[in-house]
This record gives structure tokens, sequence and C-alpha cells, in this order.
């Protein structure tokens, strides 16, 4: 019998200190974001079915899928609400659970690669049948890999499920994982373990936890939290009446934007310059977008944005190169590019005038070259804020 901690009334959500979370390139606690209990399961029986669009069907053990080959990566881990508290506080209010800025966690994982799992099955789409307006070709556009956890019920659905699309999934490049370790260790109950899925610049709410079933089908998930929760509505769906319209016809969200949050000093604290020239040390964490990292620049301002300066970026763990050190019979395949997935850890001196109210402000720039704007639309969910990081109502003595 799997034992069950929290409720499905009050799921545990929560998230860590901003100053300690900045203080490791490495999550060693991250959030928690849950839709219903926590589940502790027994790895030696549980087991995850391969379905659907496959040649063959699947049930794997936790022993199966350790016997494939692993492959790590450290990638951040983000909900799709992290920072929701500033958009209700800065534009206006939203619906969802307040999160501030520590909904993010960066970690080392390890498993299996979705697609490994998926050419044991052999995903097959045969063609649609001509009398639905198909030319008989293949087509897999729509196509999505659907993910489940059945072992317990949520708030909104009697499951919590999602999906990616079937080429992000069949993608190697797109590094998604089963993944079984989480820094080097059996992942815990609370993120996900014995088994989640991991998949690197989309939004946690996708990366399914305590998983039990995998179905390739045409059209993604029917669940309600793919069909109706983390979607970025136009401002015109200003409430739930107004969404109800606009659900069916906006994308799940999938890519996360490029972000930066001001860790230190923390909104509303007093800090103390230097003694010798005035200057503030600011630290704080950056996100490149989707899979267009890493992190190239973040720059940092003590003046409103009138002038910013370049901060130090720390893009690795200098321990081992790939987050973590290394444990004996495990192979390092973390290389350098692994590491697009990573967020980014920054400092910098900061010169900010002296007094009260003042402010500091971050903006970061990844690779690609996607770059934070000052303010982000409004949506009626609160998703995907990703304005200037901020820390507010200095005083500065």
């Amino acid at each position: 019998m799997v034992h069950l901690e929290y409720s499905v009334e009050k799921p545990l959500n929560r998230e860590p200190d901003m100053e300690k979370l900045v203080s490791s390139f490495i999550t060693a606690e991250g959030y928690d974001r849950n839709h219903g209990p926590i589940p502790h399961m027994d790895a030696s029986t549980h087991r995850v079915s391969v379905s659907g669009l496959v040649t063959h069907a699947l049930s794997l053990s936790i022993a199966d899928l350790a016997a494939l080959p692993q492959h790590t990566v450290v990638c951040a881990l983000q909900c799709a609400g992290n920072r929701r508290h500033t958009m209700r506080t800065k534009l206006k209010e939203v619906s969802g659970i307040d999160w501030f800025d520590g909904a993010v966690m960066n970690c080392r994982w390890r498993g299996p690669l979705l697609c490994d799992v998926l050419a044991q099955a052999g995903v097959c789409l045969p063609a649609k049948d001509q009398r639905d307006g198909n030319d008989g070709d293949d087509d897999d556009a729509d196509a999505h890999v659907a993910f489940a956890c059945h072992q317990t019920p949520t708030q909104d659905d009697a499951y919590y499920g999602s999906s990616i699309p079937l080429s992000r999934a069949l993608s190697r490049s797109a590094s998604v994982l089963l993944a079984l370790r989480m820094n080097n260790a059996p992942l815990p109950p609370n993120h996900g373990g014995p088994v989640r899925i991991v998949a690197p610049g989309i939004a946690g709410a996708r990366s399914v936890k305590w998983l039990d079933g995998i179905t390739v089908q045409r059209a993604e998930s029917a669940n309600y939290y793919q069909q109706h929760d983390y979607k970025i509505l136009p401002p015109e769906a200003d409430c739930a009446a107004a969404a109800a319209a606009w659900w069916p016809r906006v994308a799940a969200l999938h890519d996360m934007p490029v972000n930066s949050v001001v860790g230190v000093p923390r909104s509303g604290s007093t800090v103390r310059g230097d003694e010798r020239d005035g200057m503030v040390l600011v630290k704080g964490y950056a996100l490149p977008a989707g899979a267009e990292g890493p992190v190239a620049r973040v720059e940092v301002s003590g003046d409103g944005g009138e002038t910013w300066v370049d901060a130090e970026l720390v893009l690795r763990d200098d321990r081992d190169g790939n987050g973590g050190e290394e444990e004996e019979g495990e192979d390092d395949d973390a290389d350098p590019a692994e590491l697009k997935w990573a967020w980014c850890l920054w400092s910098a001196r900061v010169k900010i005038a002296r007094g009260k109210d003042r402010t500091v402000l971050s903006r970061a720039t990844d690779a690609s070259g996607n770059s934070q704007e000052r303010c982000s639309q409004w949506n009626f969910r609160g998703v995907a804020y990703n304005g200037y990081g901020e820390a507010t109502g200095l005083e500065v003595v």
C-alpha cells in the first residue's frame, strides 16, 4: 500500500529561502509544487507502462530502467508560476497560489533518455484515415507523448497528467529523462521518487513526478493540468468566466522564457554600502529561455535602469564541472553542452545611493540573444513572468 503525506485539499507547496537558494550552484533543497498528496512508493515493485501508438507495449520496473544506458543532465526545473507574486502586485491580481522568486531548483538528474525508452517500444504512427481529411501520409505534427501519475487523486482531476510534443520526446538533444537519481542520490519521494520525467527548459508542470504511465498519442494530454491550468491566456481573458472560452484555443505552456532574479539583498531589507566606495554586493540567479542557453550575460542596475554593470557569472560547479561529486562507477556524461539547460548564479558590486525606498534591477540575456524586458504582459494565471529581476524598498545606509 502506498503511504501518502499531506492531502488533496492542502498539498505541500513551498519555496526555499532566497539567500540559501542562490548560495549553491546545485540545489540541495528545492521548491515543492504539488496538486495532491506525496506518495511514498516501493521502488522494488513500482512499474512504468509504455502504451498507445507503439509496436510493443512495455511494463518497466525501476531495475529495467536502471539497466538502460544512463544519461546525466544538469538543468533547472522551474514552476510555471515562479514570480507570480510580482505579476499580481506589480500589474494586477491573478489566479493562482502566491509564488515569490524561489519556485526553481538547479539539480543534477540521471536516468535513461525518454527517446531510448520509446525506441524499445517502437513508436508507430499509422497514417490517419482519409475519411478524416488526411491524404494518407503520416502526420505526426500534433502527436504527443503523455505522462501520468495515477498514484493519488489531485485537486482538479482524478490523476495528474501532462504531455510534450512527440518530436521533443524523440530528440536525443532535448535530453528528456526518466530521472531515477537527483544530485547523485536516489530520487526522494517529494521530488517524484522512484521515477519522474525531467524535461529540460520546459515548465516544471510537464516533468511529471511519481511516473507510472507513458502514452504515445495523436493529441496532447486531455488532463486538466494540460488543458486548463498552465497556459498564457491573452489579456482579455481577465476573469474565470472570460478565460473559459480561451482554454481550448491557447496552446499549453512549454518553453519557459529567459529570466533573472535578485536574491540578495531581499526586498524591504536594510543594506550597508561599503565604507570605502559605497558599493553594495548583489547576488541572484538567471535562467535561459527554453533550449536556448546557457545564460550569456546578466546586467545589474542600482539606479532604476539608468546605468548597468555586468555581473560575474557562475555557470558550472567547479568540483567536477557538472554539478556534483562523481559517484564510484558512475560515468560523467554531463559535458559542457548539457549545461545549456542549467541556471547561472551571478554577483555584482553596484553603486546605490544612500537612503530609503531604493531598488536594484537585473536583466539576463542567453546565448541565443533572448533578453528580459522591463515588465511582462499580464495573464490570468500569472505564469511565465519574466520582467526585470528586482529587490525593492531597500534602505541603504
